[in-house]
């Protein structure tokens, strides 16, 4: 098979052709259609954020979520079939009873100080036409939907989590920060689907806002954000209607905390922000007005295992409507063009590898 290999963080990246993996107990090969290239994709193989993200020790195949279909399974898989059509998680966390199992982004990074020899059973993505997976990392998706569309539910797998732990209710008002972004863009596409009466989308962009605004219709609301932390917050609590119950923070590898803090400073008293961002300066959030206001603020890493199976079917009742997303498609050999063309994507845009 073709498969795209990284030799290292910043090494050699080449489309070379390899073995087809060999099944074994508890995974199964799937022969894969579409995979969606993050907007961050470049930086991370070219080791721009070696920091945060940890490679295996020896060359892999890249990629996180996708959407194809099962080849064979190997012993000990009981949910799935050949045949049938899924969508791959690379969210891989290890089905164990410690008090805090092995977790890794399998074709990106590990997490955690425990996680390298799951990594290493577990290196390879999906930027390649088959891939190995743990049974628990596939969820079935049913025939309705194309896989170019199928795959962009990784764009909405992240801000569901945030939503679940934050427990957002139908009728809530709630704002997106960072609503330009790929994730964020997606926040406010599904708050609305999950049930919010009021979506505030929130960002620097006007021209990108704009689009969002109305893809969400007569729910959604903008604000521009100038940079003011109190500016800001006004503006905020303004497009909430006087506040919001609920909040998401989305900013990417942000250098300023103030759209966090107005954000946090626009919720009403008990409201809830999750943190799912990657900001990259210290958050300044004073203690009393946390304890005046009665603010839960929670950081939230990923979401719940069946996180797919939820989305797939608000996809299908109508509910969650995937049009809105503005696909542009390469095929395998073009992932270099897939990347610099992901790099440059704003609000609700996605890019796919077509295999």
């Amino acid at each position: 098979m073709k498969a795209w290999r990284l030799e290292k963080a910043g090494g050699r990246l080449s489309l070379e052709e390899v073995p087809v993996p060999s099944l074994r107990p508890g995974a199964a090969l799937v022969r894969l259609s579409a995979s969606p290239v993050l907007s961050y994709m470049g930086d991370v193989l070219a080791g721009k954020i070696a920091t945060i993200y940890r490679f295996p020790d020896r060359a892999f195949t890249p990629g996180t979520n996708g959407a194809g279909t099962v080849e064979a399974v190997g012993p000990a898989v009981f949910h799935l079939r050949a045949g049938q059509r899924v969508v791959l998680n690379p969210h891989f966390v290890a089905d164990e009873r410690g008090v805090d199992p092995a977790q890794i982004l399998i074709g990106l990074t590990r997490i955690g100080q425990d996680s390298a020899p799951a990594q290493e059973e577990w290196p390879d993505g999906t930027f390649a036409e088959y891939a190995l997976m743990p049974a628990s990392a596939l969820t079935p998706s049913g025939d309705g939907l194309a896989p170019e569309r199928l795959a962009t539910l990784g764009k909405f797998t992240v801000p569901y989590g945030g939503f679940v732990r934050i427990g957002l209710a139908a009728g809530e008002t709630v704002i997106v920060n960072g609503a330009t972004g790929y994730f964020g863009s997606a926040a406010a596409l599904l708050a609305a689907a999950m049930g919010a009466a009021r979506v505030v989308a929130a960002g620097r962009d006007a021209a990108t806002l704009a689009t969002i605004g109305a893809a969400l219709g007569p729910r959604g609301a903008i604000a521009v954000l100038t940079g003011d932390a109190t500016t800001d917050a006004a503006a905020l609590r303004d497009a909430a209607g006087g506040g919001a119950h609920a909040a998401i923070d989305l900013v990417g590898r942000a250098g300023d905390s103030s759209s966090t803090v107005a954000t946090m400073r626009a919720l009403r008293r008990g409201g809830r922000l999750a943190l799912m961002g990657s900001m990259t300066v210290p958050l300044s959030v004073g203690y009393g007005e946390l304890v005046i206001n009665d603010l839960t603020v929670v950081g939230q890493f990923m979401y719940p295992k069946d996180s797919l199976a939820r989305l797939i079917a608000m996809v299908a009742s109508g509910v969650l409507d995937l049009a809105a997303v503005q696909i542009r498609s390469f095929p395998l050999a073009e992932l270099p063009a897939a990347m610099a063309h992901a790099a440059n994507m704003r609000g609700l845009q996605a890019t796919v590898l077509r295999m």
